[in-house]
């Protein structure tokens, strides 16, 4: 039982390191946004690329009565992945330590 114990806190250690990087791609991109960046520049690119399928996911489920101006998705991102690493990551965690 010991091996499934480590395999689970294994997946919870990388799960908290993936979400954690998302976390800062997030914030990071809606920096950017900010300053008008060039969209041809590989970072932007990049930043885009790898964020924008979840981003646009969040705004095609938010209501169009909700349009407040501004993007909120970044926003609703961020709790979501608060959200994840606050419950799936310690559940996990606390899981595996059960198991021992």
């Amino acid at each position: 039982m010991f091996i499934f114990a480590n395999l689970l806190a294994a997946i919870a250690q990388v799960l908290e390191v993936g979400l954690t990087v998302f976390y800062w791609l997030i914030i990071i991109r809606a920096l950017i946004s900010w300053v008008n960046p060039d969209p041809h520049n590989p970072i932007v690119r990049v930043l885009q690329s790898v964020t924008e399928p979840i981003l646009y996911q969040i705004r095609r489920l938010l209501p169009l009565s909700l349009n407040l101006g501004i993007d909120i998705s970044p926003i609703i991102a961020i709790l979501a992945i608060m959200f994840l690493k606050s419950f799936l990551v310690r559940t996990l965690l606390d899981v595996s330590l059960r198991l021992r």
